[in-house]
Formats: C-alpha cells, sequence, structure tokens
C-alpha cells in the first residue's frame, strides 16, 4: 500500500472515491470524518492531517502509526484501508467501526460479568500475538484505544505510540499513560515492550473485571508510587483462576511476568508461578472466569 497524490476541494470534499460527511470525532492529530464511498456505499473513518499544523514530533508520530498499520492485518486490529496526501493534508482510510470505545462501554456499565471480559480479553490477546509476533509493541494500550464493532468485537486502534522491537533488543522511549504504564517505564528504564504491553493488558481485565483501576489516585506522583510498588487489593469476586493470571501480568519484575509468545508447557495452573514460560494465549484456553 503506497500513499496516492489527491487534491481534495471544499466544494466536491472527496477524498479519493469517499464522499466526506459528519465528524465522528476529534483528535491531537486532526478531525476523523465519516467517509461514504460513492459507488458501493462503504463506510470508513478518514483521518484528515494537517501537515502545517502539527509539530514534527506529532507528524512522526502518525507517520509511525501509518508504517506500522501497513504491516498488520488482523481481525481485532483497526484496518487502514488506504492513504492519500496532498501539500497540506495527510489523508488516512480507516475501518469503521460504530461501538465506541471500550472505556465508555465500561463506564456504562460499571464492571462486566467474567464471561464478557474474558470475550473482550481473548481478544486484546489474540491481537496482541499477532503483533508481537511480527516484532511490534504497541505501548500505549488503554480501553480508550479499544473500539468495539456493531457486534461488541474489539478493535485494537492509535499505533502512535508502537514500535519495532527486534529479538532481545530493548526500547528506550518512555510512552504509555502512567495508570497503564508498567514500573519498568515509569522509572525510565529500558523495558522490553512486549513485557510492558502484558502489563497494561493486566491493568485492563482488572478493570473489566473491577470497573476500577489496580493504582489510582489523585496526586501524580503518588500514582506513580503505586504503580512501581505494584502492590494492589483484589477483590474477593475475581474468580480465583482470574487472580492467578492477574498476579502473573501485573508483576513488578519483567523477567517474572506472563508473556504472550512462549509456548506453554504442559500444566499451565503451576505454570502460573513460572511465568517466564508461560503464554497467556495457552492459558486462556485453560481458564473459565
Amino acid at each position: 500500500m503506497s500513499s496516492k497524490e489527491m487534491s481534495v476541494t471544499q466544494s466536491a470534499q472527496y477524498v479519493g472515491p469517499f464522499r466526506l460527511e459528519k465528524t465522528l470525532g476529534k483528535g491531537q492529530t486532526g478531525l476523523v470524518k465519516l467517509g461514504v464511498h460513492c459507488i458501493t456505499g462503504q463506510k470508513v473513518a478518514i483521518k484528515i492531517v494537517n501537515r502545517e499544523k502539527l509539530s514534527e514530533s506529532v507528524l512522526m508520530k502518525v507517520e509511525r502509526e501509518i508504517a506500522i498499520l501497513k504491516l498488520i492485518e488482523h481481525p481485532h486490529v483497526l484496518k487502514l484501508h488506504d492513504v492519500y496526501e496532498n501539500n497540506k493534508y495527510l489523508y488516512l482510510v480507516l475501518e469503521h467501526v460504530s461501538g465506541g470505545e471500550l472505556f465508555d462501554y465500561l463506564v456504562k456499565k460499571g464492571r462486566l460479568t467474567p464471561k464478557e471480559a474474558r470475550k473482550f480479553f481473548r481478544q486484546i490477546i489474540s491481537a496482541l500475538d499477532f503483533c508481537h509476533s511480527h516484532s511490534i509493541c504497541h505501548r500505549d494500550l488503554k480501553p480508550e484505544n479499544l473500539l468495539l464493532d456493531e457486534k461488541n468485537n474489539i478493535r485494537i486502534a492509535d499505533f502512535g505510540m508502537a514500535s519495532l522491537q527486534v529479538g532481545e533488543s530493548l526500547l528506550e522511549t518512555s510512552c504509555g499513560s502512567p495508570h497503564y504504564a508498567c514500573p519498568e517505564v515509569i522509572r525510565g528504564e529500558k523495558y522490553d515492550g512486549r513485557r510492558a504491553d502484558v502489563w497494561s493488558c493486566g491493568v485492563i481485565l482488572f478493570a473489566l473485571l473491577v470497573g476500577a483501576l489496580p493504582f489510582d489516585h489523585d496526586n501524580l506522583r503518588q500514582l506513580l508510587e503505586k504503580v512501581k510498588s505494584g502492590v494492589f487489593h483484589m477483590p474477593h469476586f475475581i474468580p480465583p483462576d482470574c487472580q492467578a493470571l492477574l498476579r502473573g501480568m501485573i508483576e513488578v519484575d519483567p523477567e517474572k511476568r506472563l508473556t504472550v509468545r512462549i509456548l506453554c508447557p504442559n500444566k499451565p495452573q503451576s505454570a502460573i508461578w513460572a511465568p517466564g514460560v508461560c503464554s497467556l494465549k495457552a492459558l486462556l484456553n485453560n481458564y473459565h472466569f
């Protein structure tokens, strides 16, 4: 997929074959508008990026997102259909999903049943497994970046902070939201982006099941201290096998933290306490929370 040169006139308001309609939202990089294919009627979300109004660092974030989304095709990752550009604007033609953010869904419901939380979580892990197998770390996983389609299936979105990580190399850039960032990122250390993603997934799973975050404080410094300590309250209503899963993911020592890709031993229940050799994906097949 290569970027296509184009022009957009004020009167026609077309991006390629897509007619621009209502505004769906506004983010750091610009407007997102609904696009409708002039022949097929296909709906897409078109992110409109004004190159002239953005800093170099934000433009780099957009370009990184484009480069990485071109590498990913997975049912639970928001699809990039095409990219158009002219001298002033970049137009990202993205999959349109109508269910909103998982964050808003969670706020509305308070907390989810274990069955529904499991469904969402399995989809997140499936997509993350695909990304990690292609050396891609998201680095900003949180419910605000998880979208829902009309059937309440997950789409991971916003790869602006994502990075390629090959082999045993480590990453250095501190990024992500404080509530979901792992201790080594908070401390400003070099880190494994794959293990950082797993920590974030643990925080997300906790939020889905509890309706609150494991680490929270109005004061940012106090919040960061809580994250670095890794000490959190585990509510009694969380199923025991899920409690073990959460402890394996929200583990301060990245070397002991669960991983997504490494093959799981034959007895995943006992392997919880040796998480470095266990696969989240395999573990989920044995859990019934």
